[in-house]
């Protein structure tokens, strides 16, 4: 049976659908988690520095570390949210206009709030008048 065809019946986030997305993003959840405990332990490492340059490579992967613990931790956000939208069954529908999101776009990115059109839009408005808060 053809692939399109299948597609087209198939009825968008299904059960199976939903159920392959929890488990991505659960997989996801707990590899961010990891992420966040390695750069954490990387930061409470104490060592001994004995000239300037050590010192300055340790605040610079110190930094580094920081930066990830902080998009890291923007990332866990979102996988809750996208994990909440699941368990509210509105998981797959954008945000602002209610339109499905497309499996395409999920599968590259599950965290996934508004349809392609949507975001798009909305990054025109952020080059045009500053990133909104």
């Amino acid at each position: 049976m053809n692939l399109a065809i299948d597609v087209a019946v198939t009825p968008y986030m299904n059960a199976q659908q939903l159920a392959f997305f929890s488990d991505r993003l659960i997989t996801l959840k707990r590899e961010t988690l990891g992420h966040i405990h390695a750069a954490q332990k990387r930061l409470g490492e104490r060592l001994e520095l004995n000239d300037d340059a050590d010192l300055a490579q340790y605040e610079e992967q110190s930094r580094m570390a920081m930066r990830i613990v902080d998009r890291e931790t923007r990332l866990l956000h979102k996988i809750d949210a996208a994990l909440a939208r699941i368990r509210a069954g509105e998981y797959g529908y954008c945000l602002e206009s209610g339109e499905p999101i497309g499996i395409d776009r999920l599968l590259i990115r599950p965290t996934a709030e508004y349809c392609a059109e949507v975001k798009t839009q909305m990054e025109e408005k952020e080059k045009h008048y500053g990133k909104r808060r």
